[in-house]
């Protein structure tokens, strides 16, 4: 059986796609706390496991961190799916038009 050489994607791909997850992890950490602070008028708890979060404040912030990391995520992959196909003509590797 022959063995099949995976191929490493471009360095153009992986500076994109890292350069842009950093960045916006960090502005969706600042924006779900700013969106907690201004919902609850308190900071959002630092570990939700810690046994003085109450069961509901824990789960409400599991839920809006939740979100905003899996929006962040999408819209960093996104723009950086885009840049790429500005730069090269092509998708990044792994992405197919109109794949579901």
């Amino acid at each position: 059986m022959a063995r099949t050489r995976k191929q490493k994607p471009p360095l153009t791909w992986k500076l994109l796609s890292s350069g842009t997850a950093v960045p916006a992890g960090i502005a969706v950490r600042k924006l779900s706390d700013a969106a907690w602070y201004a919902a609850r008028g308190t900071q959002p708890p630092k570990n939700p496991a810690a046994p003085g979060v109450g069961w509901g404040e824990a789960l409400a912030w599991a839920a809006v961190s939740g979100v905003a990391v899996a929006a962040g995520r999408l819209v960093a992959a996104r723009g950086a799916a885009e840049a790429y196909q500005r730069l090269t003509g092509k998708l990044p590797p792994g992405l197919n038009e109109g794949s579901a």
